[in-house]
């Protein structure tokens, strides 16, 4: 099995550390905290002994010698250690926490304010183009996704299959996010075809046959859990009419195409446009967090129709991209980039495609969608290998 190095880097403080499953957050940990004192609350031993008894880990940590790293694996299934995790850092020098989460949605609720300023947020994604060389193929990046633990794995297409299970299981089931996990899980299926798309919350409620407002439950639930994503249109300074919707994209392209339906009117083929939109929106979000920049991501859509597939504007740049899975590049490919560049001629307009060779069509800048991902390397600018 490669093993590959990430770009991820750990703070000297406190933090947590978030990310969906298997994207590598222990197994990195581990790799470079050889030292650490480790609570793992996956193991149901510690699981019961801090659930009943966060008081425990007072007595502990004073066991340990000052400069001890202690990293607590999945704060959010015991949300309560958080207040003693506070009470200590007030009262003890030299223990570092690290905190690692898969779920944000009981530490919003029941405290994770108490650490504000004392923690720092990271966030551990899938791996990167760059992360993974010579050995990144973006077929196979399509077909199965990025995540860590899938890639890895003997038969990735068996782990890939059983992932979201993983989570309707572990993760849904047991902390009792919802109340009916089949409803749930018609409910994934349903939005599965909102991925790169403006997300209608009736249409998908009429589709897994549920109320509105439980479709807004539930999509609180797949963000809260970190294994999707809203982003808004880009409307600053806006000489257009422009839809008010919200983007959805899935955290990995794998894992959407393991939830959309592939059959005789749902062919595997049809969703591979919306698959390298969603590999290419994971990259940017790593990219963004891993290199500690100040960008954030839109999308660009006016009613009439124009639509730029992600805005990244900040005080680091203002790019605008648009992504088509074609091998050649046709007028109206790049139609949305001018409007949008015509609006904005501050920002950088980029063509991703799927051909071989950068080009310069009327002015904007055409790149194989797979040498700018391998490209993409945190603490440099995106368009470096140009």
């Amino acid at each position: 099995m490669t093993k590959h190095s990430r770009f991820f880097q750990l703070p000297k403080g406190h933090c947590f550390i978030f990310g969906p499953r298997g994207t590598g957050k222990s197994c990195w940990l581990k790799d470079h905290l050889t030292d650490a004192s480790w609570i793992d609350l996956l193991d149901p031993v510690s699981f019961r002994t801090y659930l009943t008894h966060p008081e425990h880990l007072a007595d502990f940590t004073k066991a340990l010698p000052a400069g001890t790293t202690v990293v607590i694996d999945e704060i959010q299934r015991v949300p309560e250690l958080l207040p003693m995790v506070h009470k200590i850092i007030e009262s003890t020098m030299g223990i570092q926490f690290i905190l690692t989460g898969s779920s944000a949605r009981k530490l919003k609720r029941d405290g994770i304010d108490l650490l504000a300023g004392r923690a720092v947020m990271k966030r551990m994604h899938p791996f990167l183009a760059s992360e993974m060389g010579n050995s990144f193929d973006l077929q196979a990046a399509l077909d199965l996704g990025m995540i860590p633990l899938v890639r890895s794995a003997p038969e990735p297409k068996l782990t890939l299959k059983s992932y979201i299970d993983l989570y309707l299981q572990e993760e849904v089931k047991a902390e009792g996010m919802v109340r009916r996990i089949d409803q749930f899980s018609r409910f994934l299926e349903a939005i599965s075809f909102s991925h790169g798309s403006l997300l209608n919350l009736a249409e998908v409620a009429r589709d897994c046959q549920v109320k509105r407002s439980t479709v807004v439950g539930y999509v609180d639930v797949v963000e809260d859990l970190l294994i999707a994503r809203l982003i808004p249109v880009f409307s600053k300074r806006a000489k257009r009419s422009l839809t008010n919707h919200r983007k959805f994209y899935f955290f990995d392209c794998g894992v959407f195409r393991s939830l959309r339906p592939a059959g005789s009117l749902d062919t595997h083929q049809e969703s591979a446009g919306a698959a390298l939109e969603g590999l290419v929106f994971q990259h940017l979000q790593a990219w963004i967090d891993y290199s500690a920049i100040s960008l954030q991501i839109h999308y660009w859509r006016t009613r009439s129709g124009s639509e730029v597939d992600f805005i990244l504007y900040g005080n680091d740049g203002f790019y605008a991209i648009e992504v088509k899975n074609g091998k050649t590049i046709h007028p109206q490919d790049i139609r949305s980039l001018h409007s949008f560049h015509e609006d904005y001629p501050e920002c950088t307009p980029i063509l991703l495609y799927r051909g071989q060779d950068i080009l310069k069509r009327e002015n904007i800048l055409c790149i194989p969608v797979d040498l700018f991902l391998k490209n993409l390397i945190p603490g440099k600018n995106a368009l470096d290998f140009v």
